[in-house]
């Protein structure tokens, strides 16, 4: 799901995320929660910066996308991606002026530490896509995760690691306000690439650029007159290269009923790499008695090639079911 301050797609090149303002410095911040901190940062510019949010809260995404429209920062796009699927799959090498982290989750639980964001591996592909003189940028109340990270960006090989004092924007968070309430003040590091070796694209995202298809990926089948979606179970299928797992997790009765017969949504869980995602499948009804089978925007999917699978998977499925297809989309 991507939010832009004004039209845009998933981009098929990087390029045009910012038709405007190509020229300008770009700035990636790694879940930016309720979206506070850029209004205050982006003032600290002599020109307003490209600014790229990446965050796994839907409802974060939509409070941050209010808080920027109105304070007029239009050259910003927000995302709902993993924020390693994203800078690995979006964004080119030596592109990025600065990465931002603000209070990112700790993991603090025994046994966590691989969910953490901030490894030696995640330090490695920053340094490649951060631009000589760049920097990622840290602040955490967590006292136990600041240490581990500033041991992770020594560890990677590519970072210096420099402990210095927060911007003042960094202050600004609900969770910087949460702990300066309490009297406390958290720790800020400032990791300096010292190699920018190259971490290729994994080539499951939608980057590098793909030639653009509008298309819904979506089939035609022609469904047995005594078709039962009782006989549907869970089925598992894998790309023999690797590239992704689709597993079909059921079948159901739709809520948006067709004047032309029954409607079905099946639920599929796509695995590429580092990025899953959970897509819907409309099965509806035609009124030439046929049956569309078509990926459902809902959730804002990002279309990759999993994803287009997981709709031939399931009219597979339908296939050995008794269903006849008349048309691939996909």
């Amino acid at each position: 799901m991507i939010y832009r301050l004004g039209d845009f797609q998933f981009p098929s090149a990087p390029e045009s995320l910012y038709p405007q303002t190509p020229q300008r410095p770009w700035v990636l911040e790694v879940g930016f929660g309720d979206g506070r901190f850029w209004p205050h940062f982006a003032r600290t510019f002599a020109a307003v910066p490209n600014y790229l949010g990446v965050e796994i809260s839907g409802v974060s995404l939509l409070k941050a996308h209010r808080r920027l429209k109105e304070a007029g920062l239009d050259n910003a796009v927000l995302t709902k991606l993993p924020a390693e699927v994203l800078v690995r799959e979006v964004v080119p090498h030596g592109a990025l002026d600065l990465m931002v982290v603000n209070f990112p989750d700790p993991w603090p639980k025994a046994g966590h530490e691989d969910h953490r964001l901030l490894r030696a591996d995640f330090f490695r592909l920053a340094a490649s896509r951060l631009k000589p003189g760049g920097a990622v940028l840290l602040t955490t109340d967590h006292d136990e995760y600041f240490d581990f990270a500033c041991a992770q960006a020594e560890a990677s090989g590519v970072m210096r690691v420099e402990r210095v004092e927060p911007p003042a924007a960094a202050l600004e968070t609900k969770y910087a306000l949460k702990w300066r309430d309490l009297g406390l003040r958290p720790q800020h590091a400032r990791f300096v690439p010292t190699a920018h070796s190259e971490v290729p694209y994994s080539g499951y995202a939608p980057y590098p650029p793909q030639e653009d298809d509008p298309t819904v990926p979506h089939s035609i089948v022609q469904l047995p007159a005594q078709f039962d979606p009782r006989t549907f179970s869970k089925h598992t299928a894998r790309d023999p290269r690797g590239v992704w797992t689709v597993v079909l997790l059921d079948l159901y009765a739709s809520l948006r009923r067709s004047e032309h017969g029954s409607s079905w949504v099946a639920l599929a869980h796509v695995v590429e790499g580092d990025l899953t995602q959970e897509v819907l499948i409309d099965v509806t009804a035609r009124e030439d008695g046929s049956t569309l089978v078509r990926l459902v925007r809902f959730g804002g999917p990002i279309i990759t090639p999993g994803v287009k699978a997981a709709v031939g998977v399931l009219t597979d499925r339908l296939a050995e079911l008794g269903a006849q297809v008349r048309h691939r989309g996909y």
